[in-house]
């Protein structure tokens, strides 16, 4: 039997989908997520998307390691999916930049929100931000 690229989209995974849209509130979302997860599964899935944000804000691989503990083959494999994956990461990180206020995006180290980061931005170890591409896998 020859697999497609939506064969993950189970019946499970659609259900998982829609129950994730009924969060209403960060704390409805974390009591999920803590239910739902292991610690360690929810620490990695925040790794991955402080990951992202600093990919999209054009920080080298060397840094953001050094930032996330990350190491450079995800933050590799986190880059691949941003460039060429379902545009899920995309999606979100435009629309976490176009919610955020000037001064959050100025980059102070500590936004004030419990549970939320903002890393200053440092030309030593600026990369070129990550560019959409339009490969695919």
């Amino acid at each position: 039997m020859q697999s497609t690229a939506d064969d993950w989209r189970s019946a499970d995974v659609e259900a998982l989908f829609d129950v994730l849209l009924d969060l209403e509130s960060r704390d409805e979302a974390a009591a999920f997520l803590r239910d739902l997860c292991t610690l360690g599964e929810i620490r990695d899935l925040a790794q991955r998307w402080t990951v992202v944000r600093l990919l999209g804000a054009g920080l080298h691989y060397s840094e953001i390691s050094r930032r996330t503990g990350a190491s450079t083959a995800t933050i590799t494999r986190i880059a691949s999916w941003l460039n060429h994956g379902e545009g899920g990461y995309r999606l979100l990180l435009e629309r976490s930049r176009r919610d955020s206020s000037p001064a959050e995006s100025a980059g102070a180290a500590d936004s004030g929100t419990p549970g939320t980061t903002r890393y200053p931005e440092s030309d030593e170890h600026r990369t070129d931000p990550i560019e959409r591409s339009g490969a695919t896998r």
